[in-house]
Formats: structure tokens, sequence, C-alpha cells
């Protein structure tokens, strides 16, 4: 089976997107309980420092479009999850895991590009540690009604490297390490420390409206 590529302009941010990270600092950034980030910045890329928290974004989104490149370490004497682990946290509620799991022929529920611990990637998309992966990610939240009641669970989306590996998966709830459970609010985009020093650059969010005109509207 041939893998589905993306024609996503990968390269080019939108006049429309939200630059979450621009390579200078983290401006746009704060840990969990408000803290300034201990994350490294340097030559236009943000690294985890361990122990110094997640950071969280300032803004918070519903809809929308994500594009971010990482970079796991290359540690070649580490095994499972503790090859160049972190994580990237729709409205800082649902993980798609980064790890260098490269060359593994069947990928799991926690490998590179699963939905933690809920839908593993459809193919193995990963490079090896030491080199540049894009997520770009299409995010639809969950619908609530006036009571908090579920009425449409999240729906994800993601290119990895340009491949489709998450094909309008639904989400039940939050994935473990979650900010909160309130599905029905914005939330900010999150990575994750997890003690290894993985890199990111060129975090931007596009924002979508939560549903076109349903009206015919004829052409001048």
């Amino acid at each position: 089976m041939q893998p589905v590529i993306s024609s996503l302009p990968t390269d080019v941010v939108p006049r429309a997107a939200v630059r979450l990270f621009d390579g200078k600092d983290l401006k746009n950034w704060t840990t969990r309980d408000g803290r300034k980030p201990g994350w490294k910045v340097s030559r236009g890329i943000m690294t985890v420092v361990a122990k110094t928290g997640d950071i969280v974004s300032k803004k918070k989104f519903r809809d929308f479009v994500l594009h971010v490149e990482l970079r796991s370490p290359k540690m070649p004497e580490a095994t499972g999850q503790k090859k160049g682990n972190s994580g990237v946290y729709l409205q800082g509620r649902y993980e798609i895991q980064v790890l260098d799991s490269s060359g593994w022929k069947v990928p799991g529920l926690g490998d590179s590009g699963a939905i933690y611990n809920v839908h593993a990637p459809l193919v193995n998309a990963c490079k090896p540690g030491g080199n540049w992966q894009t997520y770009d990610v299409v995010f639809r939240a969950a619908r609530v009604d006036r009571a908090g009641k579920v009425l449409e669970k999240a729906r994800v989306t993601v290119f990895q490297n340009g491949i489709l590996i998450q094909n309008n998966a639904e989400v039940p709830g939050p994935t473990g390490g979650a900010m909160d459970d309130k599905v029905g609010q914005p939330g900010p985009l999150l990575l994750q420390d997890h003690g290894d020093p993985v890199s990111y650059r060129n975090v931007w969010i596009m924002e979508l409206p939560e549903k076109g005109s349903d009206q015919y509207a004829p052409h001048n």
C-alpha cells in the first residue's frame, strides 16, 4: 500500500497563521503553572531542558491547522519510551507522541505519531534521531451542548513528513497527562518535557472557522 502524501504548503507560513515560535524567544509561551519557560533557545531552535517542565502557548485555540518541526536526539543505546521522548498536546489535552521509533516495522500506540495510547499511526513515517521532521495536523475540537455534554468527539488528522499517519481519527477524550478535561473550551498548544533534549522550530497555528456557510451565495 502506497502512503498518502500531503500537498500542504509546509514551507510557507500562511498569512492568517499565529506564529508561536519564530526562533527568537519564548515570549508566546509559559509553563503549566505560569512561570517563565526554562527551555533553551539558540539559532532558531528551542530545546527541552530536562526537569524545567512542559511549555504551554499563551494563546488558546479551538479548531486549527498546526505545523511544527521537531527533532529527537540520536540515542542509539536507548530503547522504547526512553528514545527521544516528548509530546505535542493539542489544546493541552490530546497528545501526539514524539519518539524516535524509526525503522520499527509495526508502529504502536506509544510510538512516533501515535495519538498516545488511543490510535497507532497508520504507517511508520518516522526519520532516525538527529533528523528534522514535520507534523502537520488538522484538529477539530469536540462539540458540546450548553450543559457540557459531548455531542461530537474531537477529531485529528496528522501528516508526518508529508505522509498521512492519522486519518480523521476520533479521540474519545483527553489522553494521559492532559492539562484538563474541559473539551468544550479552547485550549493551548503544549510541548512536553519528558526528560529528553527534543528540539522544535517553526511552530505555527492557523485557526479554522467552526463551520462554513449554510447558504447558497451566487457570485457577483
